[in-house]
């Protein structure tokens, strides 16, 4: 009687793929505590932790979803659960709620017809590292509206998370009385770019003082310029600029 062939992995669906490789990443992180090893160092538990994350990425790319939104917190949530320095605690919690989706909203989820490719504007494992959950809902909107199209939601949204990381820097280096008017009220964009290119609270990286002033400008037009519609193409040339500003601020915040 001839034996009969088991189920290669491939042929799981995506969303069992998913569940196993998390539950797998969860018993990693619980061995390296019990061994006393780091997952952001160079040692057996990092590199398998890493291995893992790899494979979640490659199955998450077989998922179909409905909407961009859909897919940039479900993909969220999986860089936290796969980041080294994701504490204990937040990593079990977030690995339920992972499950649990995936055991109801995504549990039919196949790769017959798997969606296009996310594209995120904004690296949200930046935003997560800084444990500030409102920077990480505005880079989500932010994503969202670059991988839907809409180029004006985006760079406002854009023109928000810099306002925001801004203040947190000033705050982090015990200066929010210097972007603050006399009401006691902190000062729109234009002022705040200014107090960071010309004030002592910090010193600033020649290529974010050079883009800062554009990244506000595009942000004003699309929020306010009655004539003005951003294109892709204006996205696509503040993108690193962006990247490299956001993530400065937060810096000097103590936030990463």
């Amino acid at each position: 009687m001839p034996r009969r062939a088991c189920a290669a992995p491939h042929q799981e669906p995506p969303p069992q793929r998913l569940e196993r490789i998390v539950h797998d990443a969860i018993a990693v992180a619980r061995k390296a505590r019990k061994h006393r090893q780091s997952l952001e160092g160079d040692n057996f538990y990092a590199n398998k932790l890493a291995a893992l994350r790899a494979d979640a990425t490659n199955v998450f790319r077989d998922f179909s979803f409905t909407s961009p939104g859909d897919a940039s917190t479900v993909a969220e949530t999986l860089e936290a659960v796969f980041s080294a320095r994701t504490s204990a605690k937040q990593r079990a919690a977030l690995a339920r709620e992972l499950i649990f989706s995936l055991r109801t909203t995504w549990r039919g989820s196949t790769a017959a017809a798997p969606a296009g490719p996310i594209e995120d504007l904004f690296p949200l494992t930046i935003l997560s590292q800084a444990s500030r959950g409102y920077l990480v809902t505005i880079g989500r909107q932010m994503n969202g509206c670059f991988s839907a199209g809409w180029h004006d939601a985006c760079l406002v949204m854009m023109r928000r998370l810099l306002e925001i990381s801004i203040i947190e820097a000033f705050e982090g280096k015990g200066a929010a009385d210097q972007i603050r008017n006399a009401s006691g009220d902190y000062l729109e964009l234009s002022d705040l770019v200014g107090r960071a290119l010309c004030g002592s609270a910090m010193t600033l990286s020649r290529n974010t003082r050079r883009s800062l002033p554009e990244l506000r400008d595009l942000g004003h037009m699309s929020a306010h310029g009655r004539y003005f519609n951003a294109r892709r193409e204006d996205v696509e040339r503040i993108r690193q600029s962006c990247r490299v500003a956001i993530e400065e601020f937060l810096h000097h915040a103590n936030l990463l």
